[in-house]
Order: C-alpha cells, then sequence, then structure tokens
C-alpha cells in the first residue's frame, strides 16, 4: 500500500516536470495554474541567473557547513546525507552557496553526463570550487531546479555549452553555463510552480520515511523471529 502511493507521487512528479513546462519548441506548458495565460519568454539564461564567486576566505564556514548536490534530493548537508566530511583541509576557496541560490556541479552522474542543477533551499553553506553558484536575478530559485528537473530538459540544454575534457572533467565557465536559451514565465508563475514542486517532493520525503521505517521493523521483527 505504502510503496504503491510512494510510486505513484513519482509518477505523477515525472510527469508534471513534463507537462507544466514547455515541450520541445512549445512557448508554453500543456498544464497551468488558473490565471496563468500567454507565451513564456526565451531569453538567456543569464537574464535570470548571475554568476556568483563569493569564497570562503574568512573561514566562516566550517567542514560542518559542507553542502552536497544530490540528483534526488538536491542540496544537502553533505555530514548529514554521508555520514561524514569530504571537504579538504582548507576550506578557503569553497563557494559561499547562500540559500535560495542556484548551483551547478560540473561533474557527470549516469542520467545526466553534463551535471545537475540544483537551487539551495536549504540554509547557507560552502561547495567545491568547481561548483558554480548563481544569484537569481528576478528568477524564482526553486522554479529554475524543476525547470532543469527534467533530465531531457536539462541533458538538452547543457549538451551543446559542456566540453569534455580529460578523465571526463566537464570543462565550461560559470559564465559559459548560463548563456544557453531557455523558456521561462514570469515570476508568480515561476513562484506557483516551484511551490508546487516543492510541496510534491515534501510529499515524496514523508512517504519515503514512512516505508523505509517499516522496511527497518519488518527486518527487527524477523530477526528476533528467527534468533
Amino acid at each position: 500500500g505504502r510503496e504503491k502511493a510512494l510510486g505513484k507521487l513519482e509518477a505523477l512528479k515525472k510527469s508534471m516536470l513534463l507537462k507544466m513546462f514547455p515541450q520541445g519548441d512549445a512557448k508554453a506548458p500543456e498544464v497551468r495554474f488558473k490565471g496563468f495565460e500567454g507565451e513564456w519568454e526565451t531569453n538567456p539564461l543569464d537574464k535570470w541567473l548571475v554568476v556568483s564567486d563569493e569564497e570562503n576566505r574568512d573561514g566562516r564556514f566550517t567542514a560542518e557547513d559542507v553542502l552536497s548536490v544530490s540528483g534526488d534530493y538536491g542540496v544537502v548537508n553533505q555530514i548529514e546525507f554521508q555520514g561524514r566530511s569530504f571537504a579538504g583541509a582548507s576550506l578557503s576557496h569553497y563557494r559561499v552557496l547562500k540559500k535560495d541560490q542556484v548551483v551547478y556541479t560540473k561533474s557527470p552522474l549516469k542520467r545526466a553526463p553534463f551535471g545537475i542543477v540544483k537551487a539551495n533551499l536549504f540554509q547557507d553553506g560552502i561547495v567545491s570550487a568547481l561548483y558554480g553558484v548563481y544569484d537569481t536575478a528576478g528568477a524564482d530559485s526553486a522554479f529554475v531546479q524543476y525547470y532543469f528537473g527534467s533530465l531531457v530538459r536539462l541533458n538538452n540544454y547543457l549538451r551543446p555549452l559542456v566540453n569534455k575534457g580529460a578523465k571526463n572533467t566537464l570543462l565550461i565557465s560559470d559564465e559559459d553555463a548560463v548563456s544557453g536559451v531557455v523558456c521561462f514565465p514570469s515570476l508568480p508563475e515561476q513562484r506557483k510552480i516551484g511551490a508546487y514542486f516543492r510541496s510534491l517532493d515534501a510529499l515524496i520525503a514523508a512517504r519515503r520515511e514512512e516505508v523505509e521505517k517499516l522496511k527497518q521493523m519488518k527486518k527487527a521483527l524477523l530477526e528476533r523471529m528467527f534468533v
């Protein structure tokens, strides 16, 4: 029952990531909130995102503030998420990533060979110096995250911009990463879409936790039965 419910929510999210954003050359999505009409605006992404190169020079942030960027969970605290810090000895060159800024990882994942784009919906912290960090200029950061939440849209956007170097490193400047063209709506519509997906993600996370707890309980009961 609960696993089925989780599966349904995940399927809904996947389908909405397609239906609530324009597909292909379309200038408007298939599904829209009431009160919004007309075409979305086509612009280079740097109309909406501006490079931020603030570094942790003053040592304000420590290893406990290092953030990781996950394909499934977005921006998370590294120690909480991975159980320990993988940070180097010196954190002065780490980039400061504030809440509501956007981050581009520039490291290949299996399903996202050109890296991923996520919003920091969490708390201020620092990320690897390899990452690109951006301020939003009139964009909703959660909307930006979900716009690039579809792997097809993400990969199609980044593919023409990225050069692959040796050892599979991605060679792309922070500026070039925002030089591609995107199709975004007005800020009020962005906010509505961002909030919708954030609440969907919160539901999914809660269900996932329930399913995990049940699995742990079953395991503990079985172990007791067969001791």
